[in-house]
């Protein structure tokens, strides 16, 4: 068994799939394999990925119809052979010594994941620190977990590696009908489920908000897609007693606006709906019955 296996799915990323596979290739840590999910690119990625490929015998090239992220993240765990897993986003990349610290980590402390810091990065050279460690230390409870990566909310697979045998054991994969929000259900479980993670300080994750991304791109889709992995949130959540923030529990919400500025917000909740004058002045609630 190799130590890590590196699942990267693409899709239409010409402009960063470098900046991504230079920062893989590279690493420190040299004993993983890379596999590469082409989702159907319509772009000049494709010719990027076999042009890595020719050159480093790591990498696994898997090419498919557009499906979305979830199903090229679940392509890529069917044929992985590392004893961790690791997904990257292939506009996105890391620290050449990402892989080394977490698995090193990760072995010391016999966890089933190891975190890395997150930071936000910006077309305009903004970077701004999505998660900060401070130390390495070892999480156990769900409790724990939850608040330290404050799960729902924000529910990033990319900054970590996962133990594999711990996904078999949870049967863990990603919904491949959701374009967005695909991995709230696998990280609030893994999470809830895991003996032990770690955190590794002083290796990044660098996340490009690119404004051209599914997650970024407002459409009735990615709202509703909010909306199924937050019911799916809701309804883990009552089956195993987890209490979290309550803005995470929004079911619907719907803005009404004149000449662009918010008139009216409506929020609704499992057991109330609140309005808010200008999107912001509260003025009328409404208990909901179940």
């Amino acid at each position: 068994m190799i130590p890590i296996s590196v699942i990267i799915p693409v899709y239409n990323v010409e402009k960063y799939l470098r900046r991504c596979l230079e920062s893989v290739i590279n690493q420190t840590f040299r004993d993983f394999e890379i596999i590469c999910v082409n989702d159907g690119s319509t772009d000049g990625s494709l010719e990027i990925l076999e042009e890595y490929k020719s050159k480093d015998d790591r990498i696994i090239l898997l090419n498919q119809e557009n499906k979305g992220p979830g199903a090229a993240r679940n392509v890529g765990l069917k044929i992985a052979k590392g004893e961790y897993i690791s997904f990257i986003d292939s506009d996105d990349w890391i620290d050449l010594d990402f892989f080394e610290k977490l698995y090193t980590a990760a072995k010391k402390h016999d966890a089933d994941a190891a975190c890395a810091e997150i930071v936000r990065t910006y077309a305009s050279g903004k970077m701004l620190k999505k998660i900060e460690i401070e130390k390495e230390e070892v999480l156990s409870t769900c409790i724990e977990k939850y608040k330290r990566f404050d799960i729902p909310k924000n529910c990033y697979v990319w900054n970590k590696i996962y133990k594999k045998s711990e996904l078999d054991k949870q049967k863990l994969f990603f919904r491949e009908d959701l374009l967005m929000c695909e991995d709230v259900h696998f990280s609030t479980e893994f999470m809830y489920y895991s003996d032990k993670v770690v955190t590794v300080p002083k290796t990044k994750y660098y996340y490009w908000v690119n404004e051209k991304s599914v997650s970024r791109t407002k459409t009735d889709k990615n709202q509703l897609d909010n909306l199924a992995a937050r019911a799916d949130f809701i309804k883990f959540s009552r089956e195993h007693h987890i209490i979290c923030d309550e803005k995470f529990y929004v079911k619907d919400k719907v803005f009404y606006k004149m000449f662009g500025i918010p008139i009216l917000k409506i929020y609704e909740w499992e057991t109330i709906k609140k309005y808010y004058l200008f999107g912001v002045i509260p003025f009328f609630e409404k208990r909901i019955s179940l």
